[in-house]
């Protein structure tokens, strides 16, 4: 796994990416981060989304194709609300929708696809609950801006 890992980490760069791809040794130095996060067998994939400090386990494919798509479809933030030339129609519009209500709407929203998340469905609408929820936290964290 450790090719794919680094052809991952260099596809997705800080110069090039919204992700940050990184590894920890959890028999060195980084012993103290993996019992933080409760990492218990090897290699163990987490992923962190919106501020979360918990992190989520990764249980999709170990090949560089597999991690590549989750990254894509899942972590890579490609449309940005201070300038959506790269957000699809479908995240512009839902945009325009929230950008003018109000912060208990937004919150509402983010509660309700905050627990769909978490359920079982399809990849399509899975990758959706992620844009939406990511528009709306990035609509409430620069309200002010607006």
């Amino acid at each position: 796994m450790a090719p794919a890992w680094q052809q991952l980490g260099e596809t997705f760069n800080a110069e090039t990416s919204s992700v940050l791809i990184a590894d920890v040794d959890c028999t060195a130095d980084g012993q103290s981060l993996c019992e933080d996060f409760q990492v218990r067998g090897y290699p163990t994939i987490k992923y962190f989304v919106d501020g979360d400090d918990q992190g989520a386990d990764y249980q999709g494919g170990r090949d560089f194709d597999s991690l590549k798509t989750f990254v894509e479809d899942v972590l890579e933030v490609k449309c940005n609300i201070q300038d959506p030339k790269e957000c699809s129609d479908k995240e512009k519009n839902y945009l325009e929708k929230f950008k003018t209500k109000s912060s208990a709407d937004r919150q509402s929203q983010i509660e309700r696809l905050s627990k769909m998340e978490g359920e079982s469905m399809k990849a399509e609408l899975k990758q959706w609950v992620t844009q939406r929820l990511r528009i709306l936290k990035a609509l409430e964290s620069s309200r002010d801006e607006l």
